[in-house]
């Protein structure tokens, strides 16, 4: 079967690293099923994982991917969630200490098939295209949960975002608007910008910004680079909820305004497959739909990897079949 798979690792040049070519098709364990991939996204953990991070080398040769939309062995159109647990935990499985994502010790989803746990299927309704419902299971849910599962917050509240083109930004500017928030989105790109009020925010601003005034909850996965900003940004009592760090994980802590001001500061990891159910049946409601910057067929991944490496993209890359 063609795959898209890490056949190396480049902390410097992850393009390298990447293949594109024919992999052995996946056995089916007991207890799992095999989906026929109609269309697959991207995310940074798969340039990570090009990067060596979070991905052992002696893996390798490891097919990339978390996110994907399919047809299961019984003719089923499926979502897959990408959080594969221990066979014995049970509760949130985002809490599983032996939890792993697609990619990281299971082949992914860049591929004409990928098997995952029967119980990581979640049905694909048919008022999503395979191409939207492939990009809910990480960036979307990523941004379900750090909204409506961390961030304490009740509609009408405002909400500041860092960064204003990436998968889990456009989400939470969707999502949020959908729910009756106040959406405020900082941006390096001023054209990013525009671009995130045209889908539903209130106001953008450049990086760093003064506010007009300070916000209930801001939404960071930037890390190092906007730390100090979000901090700065919040109401006395109000919230930080983290789900990355792509500038760097080291920023000055803040300490002293954290404790005085009495700030939460919550961290959120990937979401659960009953939180997945849930964001598509807000989709479905709602109408909301995932942001898509270009679709390509599996073969061109290359060209999508270079874009997300280089910053170019506003939204998701899909890869269809």
């Amino acid at each position: 079967m063609i795959a898209v798979y890490a056949s190396s690792q480049s902390a410097d040049d992850p393009l390298s690293a990447l293949e594109v070519g024919e992999r052995p098709a996946p056995e089916v364990p007991e207890g799992w099923a095999r989906v026929r991939l109609r269309a697959a996204s991207l995310n940074h953990h798969d340039v990570w994982s090009l990067r060596g991070v979070g991905l052992p080398a002696d893996r390798l040769p490891m097919i990339l991917g978390c996110d994907g939309a399919g047809v299961d062995d019984d003719g089923n159109e499926v979502v897959v969630h990408a959080v594969v647990s221990d066979p014995q935990w049970r509760g949130d499985e985002t809490l599983d200490p032996k939890r792993s994502l697609l990619s990281e010790r299971h082949q992914g989803t860049l591929a004409d098939e990928v098997v995952v746990p029967r119980r990581n299927l979640v049905p694909k309704p048919a008022s999503l295209s395979f191409e939207q419902a492939a990009c809910l299971p990480t960036s979307w849910l990523t941004a379900y949960r750090m909204l409506f599962t961390q961030s304490g917050l009740a509609p009408g509240s405002t909400v500041l975002v860092q960064g204003a083109g990436g998968g889990v930004a456009t989400a939470l500017v969707a999502l949020g608007t959908a729910a009756g928030y106040r959406m405020w989105v900082t941006s390096r790109d001023e054209a990013k910008g525009a671009r995130a009020v045209e889908l539903g925010a209130d106001q953008a601003f450049a990086d760093g910004a003064r506010l007009p005034e300070r916000v209930d909850a801001v939404m960071e996965t930037v890390g190092q680079a906007t730390w100090s900003h979000s901090v700065k940004a919040l109401k006395p009592g109000g919230t930080i909820v983290i789900s990355g760090a792509t500038s760097g994980d080291a920023p000055p802590a803040e300490l002293t305004r954290v404790f005085f001001l009495q700030l939460r500061v919550v961290g959120s990891t990937m979401g659960t497959r009953d939180e997945l159910a849930r964001l598509i049946q807000l989709c479905v409601t709602t109408g909301v739909r995932p942001v898509i910057d270009r679709v390509l067929p599996l073969e061109q991944a290359r060209e999508g990897f270079a874009a997300m490496i280089d910053g170019e993209l506003f939204g998701k890359v899909v890869f269809t079949r």
